[in-house]
């Protein structure tokens, strides 16, 4: 089995399109067609990590943060960054990192969360936006069963829990073929008259090529007639945070009691209680502070997230509870994620959880 092959049971939940335009996810390191022997997963990638996928015998290690955000113009070894890719390109070690990619997906990080509190009913915060497209195409009547289900199959026509959507309408196709056609039906020369069904699906935009190419493949005809339409929807399988209902209201300060218990913590940093009941509940991990006025816009009692800026717990005033829980506490089950995903697909190839703690605030 090639490394690849394992990359690609995270893309299929996380796919790279998704990650946001600062992002740095992806291959970081590595010659990813060399046949995997073991992967490390982590939250970071430090030397100490590396070392520890050298001793472990694991020639790939899937991290959440990227070990590059930056372009380098020289490697020197000046700091851990530098150090961690030569010594990874010394042991043949291939770095992944799936990020925003994993943050912006439904199924990623803040459904895990979502699903450690209970919550119910969850769904995307802030959904992403002109990425989707309308496909339309037309097909002979006795192709279109065949056709339709290998578009499905290449990724059209999901749309939230529901896969295989599509509207049909059946209608009469003309065409003549010319001298050089080689036509599927109908004479050279002659106006022909086809029973066809048109087939309009919806698909994320970097499937657009998939797509095409799929149709081109198992499409009869030799010049299939086919659109692609820009949509304005909201995509509501991607985008940044949820929202959940908790199975019954909380007192605020009971709430938060729950909140250090599910994510075993040693502090919770909040802004002033309300006096208010919580029962609707926003979450972004990591950096979410931007999604605070997203979250008072919709109503949620209480919005949690990885860190916020000294202010914010000030400007929020009586609208909402903002509760911070660390940026690292509330990203470290993105391993877990990782470790489900490839033991499903390969239970019995050599997976391993660092060991090490390499989140770099400390308390006392």
């Amino acid at each position: 089995m090639k490394i690849k092959e394992i990359i690609q049971v995270i893309e299929q939940l996380a796919p790279l399109q998704l990650q946001e335009g600062f992002d740095n996810s992806g291959v970081q390191v590595g010659n990813v067609y060399q046949e995997a022997k073991g992967t490390l997963l982590s939250i970071d990638v430090t030397e100490a990590v590396i070392d520890e996928a050298i001793a472990l015998n694991c020639n790939l290690i899937i991290s959440h943060h990227p070990l590059a955000f930056r372009a380098f113009k020289s490697l020197t070894g000046r700091n851990y960054i530098e150090r961690c890719v030569m010594k990874a390109c010394k042991h043949d070690i291939v770095v992944y990192a799936a990020h925003t990619n994993l943050d912006n997906v439904a199924g990623g990080i803040n459904y895990y969360l979502a699903d450690m509190l209970g919550l119910q009913h969850v769904r995307i915060l802030d959904r992403q936006k002109d990425k989707l497209l309308k496909f339309v195409t037309f097909v002979p009547l006795e192709q279109v069963d065949m056709v339709r289900n290998a578009l499905f199959n290449a990724g059209a026509g999901t749309i939230g829990e529901y896969d295989s959507c599509s509207y049909n309408l059946q209608g009469q196709g003309t065409f003549r073929a010319g001298a050089k056609a080689n036509p599927f039906c109908g004479e050279i020369g002659e106006l022909h008259t086809e029973p066809e069904v048109r087939i309009e699906m919806v698909l994320p935009v970097f499937k657009r090529a998939e797509i095409e190419r799929t149709l081109i493949a198992v499409h009869p005809y030799e010049e299939p007639v086919y659109d692609f339409y820009a949509l304005q929807n909201t995509w509501a399988q991607a985008g940044s945070g949820i929202v959940g209902t908790l199975p019954d209201e909380m007192d605020e300060e009971d709430f938060l009691y729950k909140l250090k218990d599910t994510f075993h913590l040693s502090v919770v940093q909040h802004s002033s209680l309300r006096g208010k009941s919580v029962r609707d509940v926003a979450i972004c991990s990591g950096s979410g502070a931007f999604l605070i006025p997203k979250a008072i816009d919709y109503g949620a009692d209480v919005f949690i997230t990885g860190e916020a800026k000294y202010n914010d717990y000030y400007d929020v005033e009586d609208r909402i509870l903002l509760a911070t829980v660390g940026h690292y506490e509330s990203e470290i089950y993105t391993k877990n994620i990782f470790y489900n995903l490839i033991s499903e697909k390969y239970p019995t190839f050599a997976l391993y959880m660092s060991g090490c703690d390499i989140n770099p605030v400390k308390y006392l």
